[in-house]
């Protein structure tokens, strides 16, 4: 076909299935990725689906499915050894090397394949959002990715296997997606968009909504929207389903009027949303269609008094049916939308208080005291100092000369001297690695990039498997093209994020993962009873997430609040060596003490740690290790 370009590789795509009831495919990750297949009407996947130990007769699915929905069945042990490693979904390239797991990533991939196929699909690639950045972010970084990727998806499986004739309790998360569509929306260019909605409600004689203030409720949201409406459709709707019609309406050149010029941003009325992300339709709301559809199901079916505290999510539900090939791609996964009656909106008190919906808690020390040297002393008075141990061997270094080329940073794109740099850091994790390492470990290079250390262990370890786990595409295929051309076959690359690694290994390391994500690669390792080296950064990242609190120790908890250790996180940061020497030595030791709460958590959980400063301390402002073995 005209147009179509073949893919090189033969690529595999890992579906579970546990069972199917009534129309609804479980997991619900599974019904979502079918829904993006159907929606982008891709047929380059080989897909499996992977009976898992509930599922019932898989015949059913045929009652599902459209015909034209090739699929093949599969137990969990004839998966590709490097899937069975990994959370499904997950594509796995032939030969079995190269994994991505997760939804958001292989759900990211299916899109960037399907336009690669067929370059003509532009819609089909604007799935990806402002920046192509749609749920790139991990889950364990971003709320919203993990609200859509995870919380959801798995709070309305709880919910749908709970529902019988008694209402069971509503998902906060959902309740949380509803709070999410009442709040103004961000985009890019939002001030010029929002201006000319200030006109479009003038000129309809509608008293405009402002941006400051209170979030507006419900009532007031639905009735401003049903004046818009009655007149011309809403800004919002012009601009969201322009860019779903194959051609595009000519931008108007009308010079605005001078008081819409002039008008202050804080009298600009807010935009509303049409979409999950805003204005446009994207990937979030593929991955949230077959999960409100099916909760809203239930709602209708046995709980239709309910349906009225979801008007948002019941808009944004009969919105998401407009949009072109929805329907077509939902019938043949099974899906037949809902037709709800008109929403009643006369009473407020009809409505959830958007307000009494959980969100994350400020904490208020009224004893805190800012800047490092009170929070330091604090620490010393209860006989807790910066305190490195020894360096076990400070000038050993690999024979950098002798090696092949494709196994040096200096192969990356850096400068000599950044390079030099990063042969001097990874001098020092591979020398602890190295003598850690026995024939036949597993080690895993977590947050991997372009592969600098996985890569030289593999080569250096040709006895054991190297495991490169990184989030970013890009930085792993450049990896793998270096242990190509070594003819490294001791090498697994898995792109996805690390939670959804769940391998057995025994060695794990990090070099300069950010921020909390040093704590994941410990907490990962602590809990296969794994050692662990790891070179931390970001410090000023820190900060409390749904999986760590800090400070994470018992000794530090009992001296320090999160806002003291916070003091520490953000002066760590302060090692840059264009810095006054005395304000670097603060950073230095703060950076210790951080690290050293790091330590002591994993010592309390039956490990023995050490605090390193790397050498020479001059291969990075970031210069600490912490080891970590079992013991």
């Amino acid at each position: 076909m005209k147009g179509i370009k073949k893919s090189l590789t033969e690529e595999y795509l890992y579906l579970n299935f546990s069972h199917q009831t009534e129309g609804c495919i479980f997991p619900l990750h599974t019904a979502v990725t079918l829904f993006l297949l159907s929606y982008c009407d891709c047929k380059i996947f080989k897909v499996c689906l992977v009976l898992t130990e509930e599922s019932t007769d898989i015949t059913l699915l045929r009652d599902v499915l459209s015909q034209d929905v090739e699929i093949q069945v599969i137990t969990k042990q004839e998966l590709p050894p490097i899937v069975q490693n990994c959370c499904l979904p997950a594509v796995v390239e032939r030969p079995d090397s190269f994994c991505r797991a997760g939804l958001a990533v292989v759900l990211r991939h299916i899109i960037q394949k399907s336009y690669e196929a067929d370059p003509s699909k532009k819609e089909i690639l604007e799935l990806l959002g402002f920046k192509k950045t749609c749920l790139k972010a991990c889950a364990e970084v971003s709320q919203w990715t993990r609200l859509c990727e995870l919380t959801i998806p798995l709070a309305i499986e709880n919910f749908l296997r709970e529902s019988s004739d008694q209402l069971p309790t509503i998902p906060t998360e959902v309740l949380q997606l509803e709070k999410k569509l009442s709040e103004p929306v961000r985009v890019h260019n939002d001030d010029k968009l929002r201006r000319q909605k200030l006109k479009q409600q003038r000129a309809a004689g509608v008293k405009p909504t402002l941006a400051k203030g209170k979030a507006k409720s419900k009532v007031h949201a639905l009735e401003t929207s049903e004046e818009l409406d009655s007149s011309s459709k809403s800004l919002e709707l012009q601009m969201a389903f322009s860019k779903l019609r194959v051609q595009e309406e000519p931008p108007t050149t009308n010079r605005e009027p001078s008081h819409i010029r002039k008008a202050k941003p804080s009298d600009l009325p807010p935009l509303e949303h049409v979409f999950a992300e805003g204005l446009y339709f994207t990937l979030a709301d593929i991955v949230l269609m077959p999960c409100i559809h099916h909760f809203l199901a239930i709602i209708c079916k046995k709980f239709s008094e309910k349906l009225i505290e979801f008007p948002l999510l019941a808009a944004w539900y009969q919105r998401i049916q407009e949009v072109p090939r929805v329907k077509t791609a939902a019938s043949k996964c099974g899906i037949q939308f809902l037709h709800f009656p008109k929403l009643l909106t006369t009473s407020s008190e009809q409505h959830l208080n958007l307000s009494e919906v959980p969100g994350v808690e400020e904490q208020n020390d009224p004893l805190f005291i800012g800047g490092p040297r009170p929070t330091m002393t604090k620490l010393m008075e209860k006989g807790i100092e910066v305190m490195f141990s020894p360096h076990p061997c400070p000038t050993w270094t690999l024979d950098w000369n002798g090696l092949p080329a494709a196994v040096s940073p200096k192969e990356g794109k850096m400068s000599s001297d950044r390079a030099l740099r990063k042969q001097q850091q990874l001098n020092n994790l591979v020398y602890v690695v190295i003598n850690q390492a026995k024939p036949g470990d597993r080690i895993v290079d977590f947050c991997s990039g372009g592969g600098h250390v996985g890569i030289v262990l593999a080569h250096m370890l040709p006895l054991c498997q190297v495991i490169l786990i990184e989030n970013k595409e890009l930085s792993l295929i450049r990896a793998k093209k270096r242990s190509d051309e070594l003819g490294l076959s001791n090498i697994w690359f898995i792109q996805a994020n690390m939670e959804y690694f769940t391998g057995m290994f025994n060695i794990g390391v990090a070099l300069h993962a950010c921020g909390v994500a040093t704590d994941m690669v410990i907490e990962h390792c602590i809990k296969t009873r794994a050692s662990f080296v790891t070179c931390p950064c970001c410090y000023g990242f820190i900060q409390n997430t749904s999986k760590f609190n800090f400070p994470k120790s018992e000794q530090f908890k009992k001296t320090l609040s999160y806002k003291e250790h916070m003091i520490l996180c953000r002066f760590a940061d302060q090692t840059a060596v264009q810095l006054p020497p005395q304000r670097r030595l603060i950073g230095k030791q703060c950076m210790c003490l951080v690290d050293l709460d790091r330590a002591r958590a994993a010592e309390e959980r039956g490990y023995s740690v050490q605090v390193i400063s790397m050498q020479p301390e001059s291969c990075s402002p970031k210069n600490n290790m912490i080891v970590g073995v079992p013991t």
